[in-house]
């Protein structure tokens, strides 16, 4: 199991269209072979940042839905970012 999550930072003014711009992304990889969860969200607290999580099977299928990339219109719009990639070996019940 892979997990990719952290935070993306955008002009707090263009959040909304920056989260809109995601949505066919959000679609298409939620669709994807191998995509268990997908969200790209606003974070309630800091008006500029938007929080990431996907949840992928595996290492290839993740790399397989990333071959195309965010569009370039989305890519400029970020002005920092902090995300990871997490393997999980296990997972249990809370």
């Amino acid at each position: 199991m892979i997990i990719v999550a952290g935070s993306l930072y955008v002009d707090p003014d263009g959040r909304d269209a920056y989260l809109a711009s995601c949505l066919d992304t959000v679609r298409q990889a939620r669709s994807a072979p191998g995509c268990v969860d997908f969200a790209i969200s606003p974070d309630p607290v800091e008006p500029g940042r938007v929080n990431v999580y996907e949840r992928w099977e595996s290492d290839q299928q993740l790399l397989d839905f990333r071959g195309s990339g965010p569009s370039e219109e989305q890519t400029v719009e970020i002005r920092g970012a902090e995300v990871h990639r997490y393997r999980i070996s296990a997972v249990e019940a809370p």
